[in-house]
């Protein structure tokens, strides 16, 4: 039994939105899962596709420029899953720079296959590879916060595939805009009951589940039970869109021959500020292997300066004497990230 038929949740839906109508407020309020059903069921794209693999084929290649795309292929044994090799020692895929016609034909050879090869173009710019395309086939990101932070539009293209479990830094706004997708999706806390890889080198750049969603080792991974027990699985038909926030887990299955999907990530802290995730690398360096009490005099530390009120640590200094601990905008973020790097090179 895979893991997506032992959860019982599934994504809530909402039903019957405008496509110049999506409820930005509410999904960002909430920050839970959402569908959004037939949201861009009237994308050119989308009613190809609902005709057949081929004139989905034929929309994409109007848009195409020529230039190189990132392809990766697996052999058929490997079922679609782009992880690692059994000794965690390399990749079970190879990737390369193809053209975009070439890839797509290799995949139309294969679409009667039972057992093909595995492709899959994963995080592709719209706007740089397919420009025109959000011309005929695009979301309405009629909403104020993406002022600040314009979203990044991607395309994913490939056959049957597997994305292994990971999280985003970003929110994600996916449409399933050419066959079928399934999203099992896990809360942030979760982590641990993940069994998360290595930190590099990864299958597509974030870390990944170690474990087989198709045929869970509960004797290996005996704390994915409490995983399951917490997750929700999205089905996503033509012209769904699922809204998932910023560092849910999800795990991602392409069902049909063929399948593409648009996505738009976006933050909404200002562009100036640092990834959390150089935060975590400097941490494991840092405070991992620290004696247990330091650890835990940190953690306070950590509560209060950063967890806790942003304005907390500063509101009892004058404003002229916060420096670090005032409020953060571009040039006091400059100051700050000086500081880091003169600290590092010593």
């Amino acid at each position: 039994m895979t893991a997506a038929e032992r959860i019982e949740r599934r994504t809530r839906v909402i039903e019957g939105v405008a496509p110049d109508a999506i409820p930005y407020d509410e999904l960002m309020a909430a920050q839970l899962p959402t569908i959004l059903r037939g949201v861009a069921r009237d994308w050119p794209l989308v009613r190809a596709g609902l005709r057949s693999a081929e004139d989905a084929i034929a929309q994409i290649e109007r848009f195409d420029v020529e230039r190189p795309v990132v392809c990766f292929t697996g052999a058929p044994e490997i079922g679609g899953r782009f992880f690692y090799n059994d000794e965690v020692s390399g990749f079970n895929f190879e990737g390369a720079r193809v053209g975009l016609k070439e890839t797509l034909a290799r995949v139309a050879t294969h679409l009667a296959d039972a057992d093909p090869p595995s492709f899959y173009i994963g995080s592709t710019d719209l706007d740089l590879y397919l420009p025109g395309f959000r011309a005929e086939n695009d979301l309405a990101l009629n909403h104020p916060m993406f002022t600040a932070n314009p979203p990044l539009a991607s395309i994913w293209i490939g056959n049957r595939t597997t994305a292994t479990a990971h999280y985003d830094m970003s929110h994600n706004l996916a449409v399933c805009a050419v066959g079928r997708r399934r999203f099992t999706l896990f809360p942030p806390d979760q982590v641990a009951n993940l069994y998360p890889g290595p930190l590099e080198p990864t299958p597509g750049g974030q870390v990944v589940s170690m474990v087989d969603f198709a045929a869970p080792d509960f004797g290996a991974h005996p704390d994915f039970r409490q995983a399951i027990a917490s997750a929700e699985v999205a089905e996503l038909e033509p012209g769904d869109l699922l809204f998932y926030p910023a560092l849910w887990w999800h795990h991602v299955e392409a069902l049909a021959p063929f399948n593409v999907l648009v996505n738009y990530w976006w933050n909404t802290s200002p562009a100036f500020m640092d990834t959390p995730q150089n935060t975590l690398l400097h941490a494991l360096l840092s405070l991992r292997d620290r004696p247990a009490p330091e650890k835990e005099a940190w953690r306070a530390l950590f509560d209060y300066y950063v967890f806790g009120p942003a304005d907390r640590a500063g509101a009892h200094l004058p404003e002229h004497a916060r420096g670090a601990l005032g409020t953060l905008d571009e040039m006091a973020a400059r100051r700050l990230r000086g500081l880091l790097l003169q600290k590092l090179n010593r």
